[in-house]
């Protein structure tokens, strides 16, 4: 899988190693159908703090098309575990759909 981190602000750029690892590691079950992962982070109003960690995950997934989740928490860990999970269960939930329709037409029979 490729991992590509784009940090617009200079507070995240020291997180590249942690955000590829968990990347990886969320993604690992579903690695092999999203080839592609983009994160980006910034910080909303900059110096002035609060709640304004901003992350953005774009997985390129085949079956799903491009799916981007964004998160916003108040350090950029929480951001990104929080943007993970959701992409994450965005595209379980898509794949079982997929699934489960398919199966019901199988099951069900034509309208006379």
């Amino acid at each position: 899988m490729q991992v590509l981190f784009k940090p617009r602000h200079p507070g995240a750029a020291e997180l590249r190693e942690l955000t590829e690892r968990r990347v990886r590691f969320v993604l690992r079950r579903l690695g092999a159908r999203v080839p592609r992962a983009e994160v980006q982070m910034w910080d909303e109003n900059g110096p002035r703090g609060g709640v304004d960690k901003r992350c953005q995950v774009a997985l390129h997934a085949e079956g799903a098309g491009a799916v981007v989740v964004t998160s916003v928490a108040s350090d950029w860990r929480a951001a990104l575990n929080d943007a993970l999970a959701r992409a994450a269960r965005f595209l379980l939930r898509q794949w079982r759909r997929g699934t489960d329709t398919r199966r019901m037409r199988q099951r069900l029979p034509e309208p006379a």
